[in-house]
């Protein structure tokens, strides 16, 4: 009984290991923004998120003190995309009352489609929503996936 028991969890372990969950990590280091995002999608059928979490740090000080350095989970996640080689993340980080109202939007596109996503990079659009002064930066990203 003990080997038919053991023999099933295994069985059943390695039937979901062929359904593994895809996971995509993305980051950019420049003059103005540091950042790591991380998600994770189903690889069945409309590719639903598992997870998603990062880390924003923006350089600049003319940015309110609340919003230099945010944590961003599911939660901020507005909009996300992942299909044949392609991947979008939109992240809304609303500061509250220590950010006066202000909030922070990062839009990030990397990929090509029909293109394997091992290693890929593209774009980053970050913009404080909300402010008395505009600000936005953009730049190169680089992503993977596991």
């Amino acid at each position: 009984m003990y080997r038919t028991i053991l023999a099933l969890t295994v069985f059943c372990g390695a039937a979901s290991a062929a359904h593994a969950d895809t996971r995509f990590f993305c980051s950019a280091d420049d003059k103005d923004v540091r950042f790591t995002v991380e998600s994770g999608f189903e690889a069945g059928g409309g590719h639903k998120l598992n997870h998603f979490r990062g880390a924003v740090v923006i350089k600049s000080g003319d940015i309110t003190q609340a919003l230099q350095k945010i944590a961003v989970t599911s939660e901020n996640l507005t909009h996300h995309w992942s299909y044949d080689g392609e991947l979008r993340l939109e992240v809304f980080y609303e500061g509250g009352d220590d950010a006066n109202g202000q909030g922070i939007s990062l839009i990030v596109i990397a990929g090509q489609r029909g293109k394997s996503m091992n290693a890929f990079s593209g774009t980053y659009e970050l913009a404080l929503e909300g402010g008395a002064k505009p600000f936005t930066v953009t730049g190169k990203v680089s992503c993977g996936s596991k």
